[in-house]
């Protein structure tokens, strides 16, 4: 038996095909260009490749209701063309095979924690920072489900008080974390590119203020036994060491478990790099297909 298995971002579809026991037998990356352009694509790579089911990780917002009209939708996205666009539905059509659906930072938590960094742990954060910033959930090793799926990286931060930049959201400016802290708020304070800004560049004392501010709310609602930073942000900077110091400050001592004493082993980068969210939507179809 295989599986097939997209994690869906902004900028690519990673497609591949596995054993049941998750073994990759093969992948293929399209760009995430319109529905219109990619989609088809995407449905080509997996016609006739014998899967039994797909498991399907997407940008979002994204409509998880069973009994919502709009079941599979991808709803309000800043993604142009993408917005209301109904991506189970028009693969389930082309494939007619069951289509397990979640986050990509759901499926992100869900691979670390079967495969990657969280093996250990029943209670996992994801987040990913890149050109956008999201989170994915896992609470007594299930996936956070309510009225939707976590929307981390519009959670509300206090803005560093030597900060006037305005923010880049579309939705709420510079009051949450990706209008502060994503990609293109750094490139447009700074003025520079991401991979052209010093390593002691101000910019990372501030990345790691709205990530550290962040990363305590979650603490403080969901506590993590884990906290997992991916995305391309966390490649620069050396941020990991300055978040962590950021996380400590803050909680000043009202946290005391081994997890914040030992913190260089909680906050920590992925153990499957950039295909968490390809190996968690693997792991959904193992847990579903009956």
């Amino acid at each position: 038996m295989k599986f097939g298995a997209i994690d869906a971002s902004g900028n690519r579809f990673l497609c591949g095909i596995t054993t049941e026991n998750g073994d990759t037998i093969d992948k293929a990356v399209f760009l995430t260009e319109t529905p219109e352009k990619t989609i088809p694509k995407v449905i080509e790579y997996f016609k006739g490749k014998a899967i039994s089911a797909l498991g399907l990780g997407c940008f979002g917002p994204i409509d998880l209701n069973p009994n919502s009209k709009t079941y599979g939708y991808i709803k309000a996205t800043p993604k142009k063309g993408w917005q209301n666009f109904d991506i189970v539905g028009s693969l389930k059509k082309a494939l007619n095979i069951p289509i397990y659906f979640d986050s990509h930072t759901n499926l992100a938590a869900l691979g670390e924690t079967i495969w990657g960094a969280a093996k250990d742990s029943k209670n996992t954060i994801y987040l990913t920072i890149g050109n956008g910033i999201g989170g994915g959930a896992i609470v007594e090793n299930k996936l956070v489900h309510g009225m939707m799926h976590p929307e981390m990286g519009h959670m509300f931060i206090n803005r560093h008080p030597r900060d006037k930049f305005i923010g880049t959201c579309h939705f709420h400016g510079g009051n949450c974390l990706e209008g502060m802290a994503s990609i293109p708020a750094i490139e447009r304070r700074w003025h520079k590119s991401l991979s052209s800004l010093e390593e002691d560049h101000l910019a990372w004392d501030l990345q790691s203020y709205y990530i550290g501010h962040a990363i305590v709310n979650y603490i403080l609602v969901l506590a993590p036994e884990k906290i997992i930073l991916g995305g391309l942000v966390m490649k620069y900077g050396n941020l990991f060491p300055k978040i962590r110091k950021e996380v400590q400050k803050l909680l000043n001592g009202y946290i005391k478990t081994e997890q914040i004493k030992n913190i260089d082993t909680y906050i920590v980068p992925p153990d499957l790099g950039e295909q968490s969210g390809f190996f968690g939507a693997v792991a959904l179809c193992i847990r579903n297909y009956k």
